[in-house]
């Protein structure tokens, strides 16, 4: 039975054999252990402990010789004598290590000091490292730990901060981690022989891939039957409407109002508590925060997260009535046969009552905020603007009155103007200054990156929102929450563009005019098979296609569970889901404020 206290899921089920990336991972990662001899400490970088505890459980650490985990920060007292430090090539990180350094020196308790840098090394931090005074005192490698199984359908590189560099600065980097992992994938399961994309930098990996398979010639494998038939590449710029509209389904309002990271919630320890012992301590700590893990180890979680908030007291009481129909069963045994056979299901159905507990605690919290009028007006202003209404801008000035927060307004000014082809110019500048006024000059560098981006803009005509969204559907009237019968029911009557264009994935050249019209290029290409491989696949039998969707520069939780759908009801095509981040409208939108701003 999966462990349910574990962020790390269960991945048996999986339409490919992900446990072979997560096992390639592990088996990275006790090369970098054992790389250093004898008892040692082990430093993260505090935004890859999350990833790391997806790969790998603290025994296993232990096991190879880890005596204690510490995060990294400005200072570092430890007796441990060798140290390896596990961290991203951070500028500032260097100046971390090297305090760290010249502080042991001073003290006289000069320590072994191994980097190993995530996912590879960089000549500019170790010039910074030489600028320090401290490059000879330390062993350098790389920790290429790339895509990590979220879930049976999930990966994710976890790369922070990719739309901002990919987008605003140009950076490119993060293209070449997401190529490399492609061909990681392809080393393990074959050559994918159709590849599409949509958006520049979708091209642009598509195009790395590409030449990372030419450069590798004759080292090639040529005997792996392809166990993926499609990647579709899906550029975060392409749509940047859906993260801008709150997230609908249950995991993706958990995302939204506590916010969801490597697998795990911080919940309030009153939501937690199941028992009264438990919930005597929640009451004796106010304000505590807990981890839970949230993943397919939970049955009941695996069942709601990606239903519609307005079907939720159904489900959980559905689920509540099968619990107790089931603890009713022992009053009619005649057996010993029928007692028997109780008991064996009676550990699944405590399990499922516990889960049941906590996940109506959780949905309690939330419809207390669905219910305030406050959220319905902001989810109308939204819905106003998928559908044509240019009034919402009465609406967003009233947030900044009343100083709502910087993020809520950022988004739904986003919203409006990429809806509306533009925002008119006498609102813009009205808007603009009342933004500024309102929370701070500072943020005058917010906007402008935000109008480099085309995010915020003067109206320069239609837009092309409003030209794609009747011939791509993007707005459905007759949604059915309860028994959806489109993806639109992710936000009760829109259907996020990106995941529409992936269900329309075999009509791109017929619909080539609507294609044209949406930002970035549409590239399609299909890569040569090896002879063997060709032979072998021309003597196969019938099997399901495997699609693997990679969104460069995030995707939301209510995309996937839109993806989640259309896996539902295709009978011939399984999709596994990668990014470059898990991600909300929030992060996004923060990932973009002003470094000057408090």
């Amino acid at each position: 039975m999966a462990n349910v206290n574990s962020s790390a899921p269960n991945l048996m089920n999986a339409a490919i054999n992900l446990t072979a990336l997560r096992e390639h991972a592990r088996k990275e990662l006790v090369a970098v252990l054992d790389s250093v001899q004898g008892a040692k400490g082990l430093v993260l970088d505090p935004k890859l402990s999350g990833p790391l505890g997806l790969v790998c459980e603290v025994s296993l650490l232990k096991e190879y010789g880890v005596e204690k985990i510490y995060l990294l920060g400005d200072r570092l007292e430890t007796e441990c004598k060798n140290l390896i430090y596990i961290i991203r090539p951070k500028l500032n990180f260097m100046k971390y290590v090297a305090d760290h350094i010249h502080r042991h020196r001073e003290e006289g308790s000069a320590k072994e000091y191994s980097l190993f840098f995530v996912p590879r090394r960089t000549m500019i931090v170790e010039r910074h490292l030489e600028e320090e005074g401290v490059f000879e005192f330390v062993t350098i490698g790389e920790f290429r730990l790339d895509l990590i199984p979220f879930d049976q359908d999930l990966l994710s590189l976890e790369i922070e901060d990719s739309y901002k560099e990919c987008f605003l600065e140009g950076d490119k980097t993060s293209l070449y981690y997401v190529a490399r992992s492609i061909m990681k994938l392809q080393a393990l399961f074959g050559i994918i022989p159709h590849l599409k994309g949509k958006g520049a930098c979708a091209k642009s990996v598509m195009e790395m891939v590409l030449r990372m398979r030419r450069e590798m010639g004759a080292d090639e494998p040529s005997i792996i039957a392809p166990e993926i038939d499609t990647l579709i590449l899906i550029d975060r710029q392409t749509d940047m409407i859906t993260p801008m509209c709150t997230q609908l389904t249950y995991e993706g309002m958990i995302d939204e109002v506590f916010g969801i990271q490597n697998n795990c919630a911080e919940l309030d320890a009153e939501l937690l508590a199941l028992t009264e012992e438990q919930q005597r301590k929640a009451k004796e700590a106010p304000g505590k925060k807990t981890k839970q893990p949230l993943n397919s180890n939970d049955k009941l979680y695996t069942q709601l997260r990606d239903a519609n908030l307005s079907v939720l007291g159904p489900l959980l009481n559905k689920k509540a009535k099968e619990i107790d129909d089931y603890y009713k069963k022992r009053y009619e045994f005649q057996t010993v046969t029928q007692i028997r056979d109780f008991m064996k299901g009676l550990g699944g159905y405590q399990q499922d009552h516990q889960s049941l507990r906590l996940h109506t605690n959780i949905v309690e919290r939330i419809l207390n905020l669905t219910r305030k009028l406050s959220f319905r007006r902001h989810l109308e202003t939204e819905q106003s603007l998928l559908t044509n209404s240019e009034e919402a801008y009465l609406y967003i000035e009233e947030c900044m009155y009343k100083q709502d927060p910087i993020l809520k307004v950022l988004r739904l000014m986003t919203l409006y103007s990429l809806t509306t082809g533009g925002i008119p110019p006498k609102i813009f500048e009205s808007m603009r200054a009342e933004f500024l006024s309102v929370y701070g000059y500072e943020h005058l560098f917010t906007l402008t990156n935000m109008e480099k981006l085309g995010l915020i803009k003067r109206q320069e005509g239609k837009g092309w929102y409003q030209a794609v969204k009747k011939p791509l559907r993007l707005i459905v009237e007759d949604v059915n929450e309860a028994e959806p019968n489109d993806i639109a029911f992710v936000y009760s009557g829109y259907a996020p563009l990106s995941v529409r264009l992936i269900e329309m994935k075999d009509q791109w050249r017929q619909m080539d005019e609507v294609m044209r019209m949406l930002p970035g290029p549409t590239v399609e290409k299909d890569q040569d098979l090896p002879l063997p491989v060709r032979e072998a696949r021309g003597t196969a039998g019938a099997r399901s296609k495997v699609t693997l969707v990679f969104f460069v520069g995030g995707i939301t939780f209510t995309e996937i569970a839109a993806l989640r759908y259309l896996n539902s009801i295709d009978e011939t095509t399984d999709y596994i889901i990668a990014t470059t981040k898990l991600l909300n409208g929030d992060g996004l939108i923060s990932s973009l404020l002003s470094p000057f701003a408090q």
